[in-house]
């Protein structure tokens, strides 16, 4: 088999690429509804709480299905899998043109997108990663998470000035174009496995065996992962941090920030811009923690990671609501956002093995979108209950300060000591 390459390098390069774009994609359309909150209310007349009910839907389907979408792509193949997703994600959005009642909304922009954005997620980048790299799993894991949450937040400002400049559905079209744009990138440069270019894994020697494939039902697959998963002490830990993490993100931050900044009078437009000087910080930030996470204790990194996000949360409601009393948390917490991807993962790796821990990490993702969907739900119940975001970001502070002391606990004894304090080095 002729051996392809990228301008002569790894050819993991350009699936690194293609993957990254997906993720930004998939994160744009996530981040969506965050700012769509206000004009559907004001363009339907339905309340934020039945507005946060889809969003918060969309979010608990994206988590649930990341453990089924690993599965699938170990018995369908990565190309398949993120192909049907792309298409389930144009569909529903174009279909949201035509709603006339909330169950609409949660029907396309809750079910269908949350099912099909589920499969480009945290999942799709550990198994990529798993696949296509021996050495700097951290950084390009830490690459990938800051794509996702990049695309979150930088985003937000351009479909803010679309939706102040043309309503609502001139958003709902942008993002249905820009996944049906993708789809043929996908199936023109993303390969299956290393072996099909003529390639071992980045980082490999050339001797170095093909990774097990695990094939099967994947319902059957991801079920068995999990009843190993639910064993392990480590496994708790870890998913109900990622829970934590979720819970103070693109569930509280991603989803009611902008309507946060309105309360206070501050234009969707300039709120928009303070999460992409997130999105900018995040993409430093996350990917050093990749870096970090290839080097130093990851249950070190995920407590220092929880304890600022907590203070910063905290510090939230009560700082100077104009863009440059804000800049210093969109500084802080936009490093953190979702820092705490690349050694979760690691962990995942080095307790369970590169071949489940794709999908045991799909379910802790899920943990995650739980959380993210809680908190897209309270915050805001909360909001149409007392009229402020006050409470909620106050006590999604204190929960992740408190996540930070159980970041400690992981790998106190097994297999999970072995996982939380691995030799430095750089695979």
């Amino acid at each position: 088999m002729q051996t392809r390459t990228i301008f002569g390098r790894h050819y993991a390069l350009a699936v690194v690429a293609v993957i990254f774009l997906a993720l930004l994609a998939a994160a744009g359309l996530r981040s969506a509804p965050g700012v769509l909150m206000v004009p559907w209310e004001k363009a339907f007349g339905w309340s934020r709480g039945a507005i946060s009910l889809a969003a918060a839907t969309g979010i608990f389907l994206f988590g649930l299905t990341g453990p089924f979408a690993a599965a699938a792509m170990q018995r369908f193949g990565i190309r398949a899998t993120v192909v049907t997703a792309l298409a389930m994600m144009a569909l529903s959005t174009l279909a949201s043109l035509f709603m006339t009642h909330p169950w609409h909304l949660v029907a396309t922009w809750g079910v269908v997108s949350g099912v099909g954005s589920g499969c480009v997620t945290n999942v799709l980048s550990a198994t990529i990663v798993n696949r296509w790299f021996v050495t700097n799993r951290g950084l390009v894991m830490g690459l990938f998470a800051a794509s996702t949450s990049t695309g979150t937040l930088i985003f937000m400002p351009a479909l803010s000035a679309i939706a102040q400049a043309g309503g609502w559905e001139p958003v709902v079209i942008c993002v249905a174009a820009a996944m049906t744009l993708l789809i043929p990138l996908v199936l023109w440069l993303l390969p299956e496995w290393p072996a099909d270019v003529g390639q071992v894994p980045y980082g490999a020697d050339p001797g170095h065996p093909p990774p097990p494939r695990l094939g099967g039902n994947p319902l059957k697959t991801a079920f068995n992962a999990l009843g190993e998963g639910v064993k392990s002490r480590d496994f708790w830990l870890l998913s109900g941090t990622f829970f934590v993490c979720g819970f103070t993100t693109n569930g509280l931050v991603g989803t009611h920030m902008i309507a946060l900044c309105s309360d206070y009078g501050m234009a969707a437009v300039a709120a928009g811009s303070l999460l992409a000087i997130m999105g900018l910080f995040d993409l430093v930030g996350t990917t050093a923690s990749g870096w970090l996470t290839d080097r130093l204790d990851p249950r070190k990194l995920l407590f220092v990671y929880y304890a600022v996000r907590g203070l910063s949360l905290i510090y939230l409601p009560f700082a100077d609501f104009t863009f440059y009393g804000l800049s210093l948390f969109a500084v802080l917490y936009g490093l953190d956002w979702i820092a705490t991807v690349p050694p979760t993962l690691a962990i995942a790796n080095r307790t369970f093995g590169t071949a489940k821990a794709p999908i045991l990490f799909g379910w802790i993702s899920a943990s995650h979108q739980v959380g993210a969907a809680s908190a897209a739900f309270l915050a805001g119940a909360s909001r149409t209950a007392t009229g402020s975001y006050l409470q909620a970001f106050v006590v999604a502070g204190a929960v992740a300060i408190a996540a930070a002391f159980l970041s400690l606990l992981i790998g106190q004894g097994g297999a999970g000591a072995r996982a939380a304090n691995p030799a430095p080095s750089a695979a």
